[in-house]
C-alpha cells in the first residue's frame, strides 16, 4: 500500500486510470494517512458567502469553503469506466471509425509522449453522450439533465464541459475532439451526430496562435507530429475546416469612424440614430469566414471560464476598487464571447458547444456565487488528481515562520499584509522610487528575497545538470502601478534627471543578481532578463496603454534589436509593440527564440492562461485573491512539467514550484527534488532528397477466403497448439474450512465429466458460425462434418494441453475462439493454393507510403545514415536494441533497395486473438532487389518472447495478410519474417534473402525464420 501523501505524492500512472488517492480533510487539504485503493470521486468546492465587512481589496477569508461529491460526474464516470472496460470494439456501440480511434488512443505504441488517461476519458466520455447514451434508455436521463442546466444558463446553447487541471492538456483533447468528428462527419455527411466545421474560441491572442497545432494544415499539427490519429485518417482529417479565434473578434467594429459633432449632423431629424457599428452578419463574416457556409458548427471554448450568461435576477455583489474593476472586466468579457457564440447559433447553427477549463466555475460579477460550478460539466480531473498522477508539479506553499503572535503566515496571505501600504494608481506610484518599496512594504522586500535565494539554488542545480535554460520565477501583480516598482526594484531602472556633470541622478542595476536587466557599471544587458508584462493589454491586441509602454521601453527595444539579428535585414518597427511581448513571453524557455534566456516575469492580472512555459519554478503573488479558484489560476501559470520520462516505476518524479503570496491551501511540507534534464527529442520524417527510396504498402482493413472444391485440409504445427491454465478460467481447486470441523477441496467436476466428442461437437460448432460462412454470412452446414473431424483431430493429436484444468474448460467462449482461430490457420495452410485468400482494402485509403511519415519522439533514434541512403526515412525509432542491430544489417546488405521502420508510418495488419479484433504493428518493411526484375517486400518482425499473442499475428501474417495481398496483386509479392535470435540476425536475414530471392516467381505464403 503506497504511504502517504508527504513521502509518495504520485501514486498512479499518468497512462491508466488512477487506481490509489490520498485522503483528504474537509477542505480538500492531504492528511498524514495512507494512500486509499480505487479513484477519488469528483469533488468541487462549495462556496459559502463570505463577510464583506469593509470594501478594500483586503484578502477575504478562505476559512469557509468546503467540498462536495458531484454527483453528475460521478454518474457518468461510472457508465463510461464499465462502457472502457468491454474487451471486444464490437461492443462498443459507436461508429466504425469512432472505434478505430478509440482503440488507437488506448493500445497505440506512440513515438513520443502517449495521450494522459485523462485525456483520452474527457474524449471518452463525450463520445459516450453522444454515440451511446442516447440509444439506452437507463442513461437517456443524464441527458435530461444535461439540456435542463443548458436551457437555464444557455437556453440557445448546448454546451458539455470538460474540467482538466493546468498542465493536463486540453490542447491535445481538443485534437482529439476535431480528429474524431471530422472523420465521422466525412464518413457519414448526413448524421446530425457529427460536423466537420469548427470554431475555437481562446481568451487571447497567445493561446490563439499557440493553438494552431490544431490546424492539420500546420506543419507542427497534432495529428501528425504527436500522432495522434492512425495516418489512414489523415486524409479524412485534413477536410476539417477550422477557425481560431479569440472572442475580442465578437466585439462589433465601427463601420464609420466620424466625430460625435459630425454624426449629429448626419443624423438630422431622423428619431434613429445612425449606425455606425457592424451589424451580427458583418462581424460573423469576419470572425468565422468559410464557417458560415456549414450548417450546424462545432463550437470548442478554451479557458471556457470566460464564457457565460449573467444570472437572470443573479444578487450583484458589492465590490469597490480593483475588486470592482475586475469583475466589470470579466462580466464583460464574458457577455461578448457567449454574445458571438449565440450569433453563430442564429446564423447558421452550432451543434455543440465543447468547454474546456481548468476552472469552470463562474466569475466574480456572474450573479452567481463566485466558484459556482458550471452545471454542464461532464468530466473532471482536478489537480489533486493530476498531482497523484505526475502530471504536473506539486506546489509547495509556507506552513509557518518565525514572526511570534500573528495568526496567519505571511507569506501565506502577503496581500493582507503589504496590500494598504501599495500604490493603487499610476498617479500613486510615480511619487514613491522602487527603492520605497523596502520602507512601504518590508514584508514584500523579504519574501521576494526569500523566494530568490531558494531561485539561486535552483539556478545552481540546474546549471549542474547542464540544463541549457534557466528556471523562471514569475510575480503577479494586482495593478499596473505596483507591477513597475516591483519590476524595477528586480531587475534595475535608471531615470532621465541629470545633474550639472551631467550625471544621473536616480539609476540602480536591480537587487537580484540573477534579474538584472543591467550590468554592474549600470549598463543595459544586451539580452534582459527580466520582462514586464500587462497579460490583459497584451491579449487584447490593442495598443498597449502608454504607461506601460514607457515602462517596459527600453527591453522592447532590445527586442526588436535582437529579433532583426536573428531574422535578418528588415524594419523591426514593423513588429507591433504587443506582437513583440507576446512573441517573448509565449517562448520564455525554448530554446533558440526570443524568450530563451528569460529568467523573471513580473505581470499584471494572472500572465496569459494556456501559458505552456514548463521551466517555472517560483511564483510570488502580490494582489488579492478572493477564492481559491484564483489561487488555482494563478498557481496553474507554474504547474507544466519540465520532464516527461517515467521512472522504473513507471511513474514520473515528482517536481515542486515554490509558492508564496498566494492563500493556496495545499502542502508545504518541505520536499527536496533533483532536477531531471529532459531528453533531447529526434524530429522523424520522410526525407524528400531520397523519394525513390519511397515503399508503399496496402491498408487491409480484413480477409476473405474462398475454397473452390471445399475440402477442407489441416496442416498443424507448433503454433498450433494451445496451453490452458487456472489463468486463464480462474482457479480450479479452492480449499474451504471453517473455525471447526473437517475442510474440504472444491473443484469444477463437472467439466472434467465432459467427453471428448462433445468438446469436439462445440468446438466444430464455433468454427461453423464464426468462421465458414458464405458472402452472405450464412454458416456452410454441409461442411460440419469435416469440420467436426478436424476439431477432433486436434484433440486426440494432443495440440489441446490443459495445465491444471480439466479438458472442458476449452468451451469457455473466449477460449473456444482461441482454439478456433488455430484450426483455422491450420486449415488455410493445409488447402495451399486451393484456398483463395483475398485482402480486403480500406475503402477510403487503401495504400499507405513512408512519405507521410512526420513526427516528434523522445525514444532513442539511430539515423539512417547508410551510403548510399537506403531509406527514405531520417531515423530508426529503437524500441528494442535488436531492432538496432536488425536496422544495421538492413543498411549493409547489398539486395536492400530501401527499409523502413513501421513507427509513425500507419503500417497494421488486422488479426484476431481470442476472437477480439486487434490490430498488430510489425517492426519493419523492406524492399529487395530481385533478378526477376520487380523487387521483393518483406515484412519483418523481432520478436523476443513469444506469447499466444504472437502466435496469433504470425498465423495472421502467414496465413491471411501475404496470400491475401499476393492473390489481391497489385502492390507486388510480399514475405513475411520473424527473428527471434538477435546473436545470429545478419545470417538468418542473408538466409532469407536467398529463400524469397530463389523463389521469386512463386506465390509462397510467407517465411519463418
Amino acid at each position: 500500500m503506497p504511504g502517504t501523501f508527504y513521502d509518495q505524492p504520485i501514486l498512479n500512472s499518468p497512462y491508466a486510470a488512477p487506481s490509489f488517492h490520498h485522503p483528504l480533510d474537509d477542505h480538500g487539504q492531504p492528511i498524514e494517512q495512507p494512500a486509499v485503493s480505487g479513484r477519488r470521486p469528483s469533488r468541487f468546492i462549495v462556496p459559502v458567502p463570505k463577510s464583506r465587512k469593509s470594501a478594500s481589496s483586503a484578502q477575504a477569508s478562505l476559512e469557509l469553503e468546503t467540498y462536495t461529491e458531484y454527483g453528475l460526474v460521478n454518474e457518468i464516470r461510472g457508465y463510461v469506466d464499465a462502457w472502457r472496460k468491454l474487451p471486444n470494439p464490437a461492443d462498443w456501440g459507436v461508429e466504425p471509425a469512432t472505434q478505430r480511434l478509440l482503440d488507437y488512443w488506448r493500445n497505440h505504441n506512440f513515438s513520443a509522449i502517449r495521450p494522459f488517461f485523462c485525456q483520452v476519458e474527457a474524449v471518452e466520455t463525450i463520445i459516450w453522450l453522444t454515440e451511446v447514451a442516447p440509444k439506452r434508455a437507463a442513461t437517456k436521463g443524464l441527458l435530461d439533465q444535461l439540456v435542463k442546466a443548458n436551457e437555464e444558463a444557455n437556453p440557445d446553447l448546448f454546451r458539455l464541459a470538460m474540467k482538466m487541471a493546468t498542465g493536463s492538456g486540453k490542447t491535445t483533447v481538443m485534437a482529439m475532439l476535431i480528429a474524431w468528428q471530422t472523420v465521422n462527419a466525412v464518413r457519414k455527411p448526413t448524421s446530425k451526430n457529427f460536423s466537420r466545421a469548427f470554431l475555437i474560441v481562446a481568451p487571447g491572442i497567445t493561446i490563439r496562435d499557440r493553438l494552431r497545432v490544431l490546424l492539420p494544415s500546420d506543419p507542427q499539427n497534432y495529428y501528425e507530429t504527436r500522432e495522434l490519429i492512425p495516418p489512414e485518417l489523415v486524409g479524412e482529417v485534413r477536410k476539417a475546416e477550422i477557425v481560431i479565434t479569440n472572442y475580442h473578434a465578437f466585439k462589433h467594429r465601427e463601420t464609420l469612424q466620424i466625430p460625435k459633432v459630425a454624426k449629429g449632423l448626419l443624423q438630422g431629424n431622423e428619431p434613429e440614430p445612425i449606425r455606425t457599428l457592424e451589424s451580427d452578419a458583418a462581424m460573423l463574416e469576419r470572425a468565422c469566414g468559410d464557417l458560415l457556409s456549414f450548417r450546424h458548427v462545432n463550437v470548442i471554448n478554451d479557458e471556457a471560464h470566460h464564457c457565460y450568461r449573467h444570472k437572470v435576477g443573479g444578487e450583484v455583489e458589492k465590490l469597490t476598487g480593483d475588486e470592482k474593476k475586475e469583475a466589470d472586466e470579466n462580466e464583460e468579457a464574458a457577455r461578448l464571447w457567449i454574445n458571438g457564440i449565440e450569433a453563430l447559433k442564429r446564423k447558421v447553427g452550432v451543434r455543440a458547444v465543447y468547454d474546456l477549463s481548468a476552472t469552470p466555475f463562474f466569475l466574480r460579477g456572474s450573479g452567481y456565487p463566485e466558484g459556482f460550478l458550471f452545471p454542464w460539466v461532464v468530466s473532471d480531473f482536478s489537480l489533486m488528481d493530476a498531482i497523484e498522477c505526475g502530471i504536473v508539479k506539486l506546489p509547495r506553499v509556507p506552513v509557518a515562520d518565525n514572526v511570534p503572535q500573528t495568526d496567519s503566515l505571511i507569506y501565506r496571505d502577503l496581500w493582507k499584509h503589504v496590500g494598504k501600504d501599495l500604490p493603487k494608481s499610476a498617479s500613486a506610484a510615480g511619487k514613491l522610487s522602487p527603492l520605497d518599496l523596502s520602507r512601504q512594504a518590508p514584508e514584500l522586500i523579504t519574501a521576494l528575497y526569500a523566494l530568490y535565494s531558494h531561485y539561486e539554488q535552483t539556478y545552481d542545480l540546474w546549471d549542474r545538470e547542464g540544463i541549457d535554460v534557466p528556471p523562471v520565477f514569475i510575480v503577479v501583480c494586482q495593478n499596473t502601478a505596483i507591477s513597475r516598482l516591483v519590476f524595477e526594484w528586480i531587475a534595475g531602472f535608471e531615470r532621465d534627471a541629470e545633474d550639472e556633470s551631467g550625471e544621473r541622478l536616480a539609476a540602480h542595476h536591480g537587487h537580484l543578481e540573477h534579474f538584472r536587466n543591467y550590468d554592474e557599471h549600470g549598463g543595459r544587458l544586451a539580452r534582459p532578463r527580466t520582462l514586464l508584462i500587462d497579460s490583459r493589454q497584451i491579449e487584447a491586441g490593442d495598443a498597449l496603454d502608454k504607461g506601460f509602454r514607457d515602462a517596459a521601453e527600453a527591453e522592447i527595444d532590445l527586442f526588436k534589436r535582437e529579433l532583426a539579428q536573428r531574422e535578418g535585414a528588415g524594419n523591426p518597427d514593423d513588429v507591433s509593440d504587443s506582437d513583440l511581448l507576446r512573441e517573448v513571453m509565449n517562448t520564455v524557455g525554448r530554446k533558440g527564440r526570443l524568450g530563451e534566456q528569460i529568467r523573471c516575469v513580473v505581470s499584471v492580472s494572472m500572465l496569459t492562461e494556456g501559458w505552456d512555459t514548463n521551466t517555472v519554478t517560483h511564483i510570488l503573488g502580490v494582489r488579492a485573491f478572493g477564492t481559491q479558484l484564483l489561487c488555482e489560476q494563478v498557481v496553474g501559470r507554474g504547474l507544466r512539467r519540465q520532464s516527461y520520462e517515467l521512472n522504473e516505476h513507471g511513474l514520473f518524479d515528482v517536481e515542486y514550484a515554490d509558492v508564496m503570496g498566494i492563500p493556496f491551501d495545499f502542502t508545504g511540507k518541505p520536499q527536496t527534488a533533483t532536477p531531471v534534464k529532459p531528453k533531447p527529442v529526434t524530429r522523424v520524417h520522410a526525407m524528400r532528397e531520397r523519394s525513390e527510396l519511397e515503399i508503399e504498402y496496402p491498408r487491409v482493413s480484413g480477409y476473405r477466403k474462398d475454397l473452390p472444391n471445399e475440402k477442407l485440409v489441416a496442416e498443424f504445427n507448433e503454433d498450433s497448439r494451445l496451453t490452458i491454465t487456472p489463468a486463464d478460467i480462474g482457479p480450479t481447486k479452492v480449499f474451504m474450512e471453517g473455525i471447526v470441523g473437517e475442510g474440504v477441496v472444491i473443484t469444477p467436476t463437472v467439466l472434467e465429466s465432459l467427453r471428448p466428442s462433445e468438446i469436439s461437437f462445440n468446438l466444430a460448432k464455433h468454427l461453423l458460425y464464426n468462421v465458414f460462412r458464405d458472402e452472405d454470412g450464412i454458416p456452410k452446414q454441409h461442411l460440419f462434418p469435416q469440420i467436426q473431424r478436424i476439431a477432433r483431430r486436434w484433440i486426440d493429436a494432443g495440440y489441446l494441453v490443459p495445465q491444471g484444468v480439466p479438458i472442458g474448460a476449452i468451451l469457455y467462449q473466449h477460449l473456444l475462439a482461441r482454439a478456433s482461430e488455430k484450426i483455422d490457420a491450420a486449415c488455410n495452410r493445409g488447402a495451399g493454393d486451393d484456398v483463395k485468400i483475398k485482402a480486403v482494402l480500406d475503402s477510403y485509403n487503401p495504400k499507405g507510403s513512408t512519405r507521410f511519415v512526420n513526427f516528434i519522439t523522445s525514444k532513442p533514434c539511430q539515423a539512417t545514415a547508410a551510403r548510399p541512403p537506403r531509406s527514405h526515412i531520417s531515423h530508426v525509432v529503437l524500441d528494442s536494441d535488436w531492432e538496432g542491430e536488425l536496422a544495421n544489417v538492413l543498411e549493409s546488405h547489398p539486395k536492400v533497395l530501401a527499409f523502413a521502420k513501421n513507427q509513425g508510418l500507419g503500417f497494421e495488419v488486422p488479426y484476431l486473438c481470442g476472437g477480439v479484433a486487434r490490430r498488430y504493428v510489425p517492426d519493419f518493411l523492406v524492399r529487395l532487389e530481385a533478378e526477376s526484375g520487380e523487387p521483393i517486400n518483406l515484412v519483418l518482425e523481432v520478436k523476443g518472447y513469444r506469447g499466444e499473442d504472437a502466435v496469433a499475428k504470425k498465423e495472421t501474417m502467414e496465413t491471411l495478410w501475404v496470400p491475401g495481398v499476393n492473390q489481391l496483386g497489385g502492390f507486388g509479392r510480399w514475405h513475411f519474417a520473424e527473428f527471434c535470435n538477435w546473436a545470429s540476425m545478419e545470417e538468418d536475414f542473408a538466409s532469407l534473402v536467398d529463400q524469397v530471392t530463389s523463389a521469386a516467381t512463386s506465390a509462397a505464403g510467407g517465411v519463418g525464420v
